[in-house]
């Protein structure tokens, strides 16, 4: 995507977000629902030290949630979203953020939105698989609606290349520093067979004996082994730090918009990836600032959307 249109839309969704933004807070259930957080955060901790990949997964979801119309929970409706490419047979995590509702509607019923116990959960995942934590901003509310096409459109698929990345992010408000950044969210997680193949047969710059070892549960031939899981980050795959990006700079890369993100030449993120994998520090710092700027893209707040009773469908 062309720089020139990408920056336009990037100041247009600023503009768009910003007010709404600026209503969102730290304290916002300090009152109304003062045991919420600490009651999503027993349950997303259970969950992921159950099954570590659960955190990749919830991660995920806050991700896709907030690419799509804003982080508004659309992705938690049932069909739409959830049957777009990017995430039809690949999205988990459901039934955690269900399980996190049900115990908060418990003690405080039609309080606090899907949408921020999303947003809480994937802090809280995070922070339950080593890295970093921050302070989550809350107020948003849930849409009503979602839309399978606006999936489709606005989450990078895994065969980007680095200007689509970065046209991508720009579009929601995101620099290349944030992309870099949230891209090592990929430090933790798998992906199937399907989104790295041409990768591992067809790419050059690729370790040999690196894609020799994803061939053996990745055969070439289309539909067969599909669904087969890789590790996005083979040398420590439930901990959340920065070897995804020591492995981009051995051409460890599992997709290709993993591996676009570092070529050696010394141009386009290669020194951000450089400074990520030498400053462990570093990339948390830029991580939680752009989790953070994830999370403010155009919420709901005040009276539009609801507060959804059960995240998978609207209110009654």
């Amino acid at each position: 995507m062309a720089w020139a249109s990408s920056l336009g839309l990037m100041v247009l969704v600023a503009a768009m977000a910003s007010p709404a933004s600026a209503q969102l807070s730290a304290t916002f259930y300090d009152t109304s629902c003062p045991n919420a957080l600490s009651t999503i955060r027993s349950v997303v901790t259970a969950a992921v030290n159950s099954e570590p990949r659960m955190g990749a997964s919830l991660l995920r979801l806050h991700f896709h949630d907030c690419f799509v119309q804003g982080c508004d929970a659309s992705v938690l409706l049932s069909g739409q979203e959830q049957n777009a490419f990017p995430n039809a047979g690949s999205l988990r995590g459901f039934n955690v953020i269900d399980n996190a509702k049900t115990r908060v509607e418990a003690i405080c019923n039609r309080t606090v939105s899907c949408a921020d116990i999303l947003a809480v959960a994937a802090r809280d995942s995070v922070v339950a698989l080593g890295g970093p934590s921050w302070t989550v901003l809350l107020g948003r509310r849930d849409s009503t609606t979602a839309s399978q096409a606006l999936a489709n459109s606005d989450l990078p698929p895994p065969s980007s290349d680095l200007a689509s990345l970065i046209g991508n992010f720009s579009n929601k408000g995101l620099d290349v520093t944030d992309m870099v950044a949230l891209s090592g969210a990929h430090t933790i997680g798998q992906a199937q067979c399907q989104n790295f193949r041409d990768r591992i047969y067809n790419e050059t710059n690729i370790n040999s004996a690196f894609a020799t070892s994803l061939r053996a549960n990745c055969p070439r031939a289309s539909g067969t082994g599909d669904g087969n899981l890789a590790p996005l980050d083979a040398t420590t795959p439930n901990a959340f730090d920065n070897a995804y990006y020591t492995n981009l700079m051995s051409n460890r890369g599992l997709l290709h918009s993993d591996q676009v993100l570092f070529n050696g030449g010394g141009g386009g993120t290669d020194n951000t990836v450089r400074n990520f994998a030498s400053n462990a520090a570093a990339f948390s710092s830029a991580f939680t600032t752009a989790m953070i700027k994830m999370g403010n893209i155009s919420p709901l707040t005040g009276t539009q959307g609801q507060i959804r009773v059960s995240c998978s469908r609207v209110n009654s």
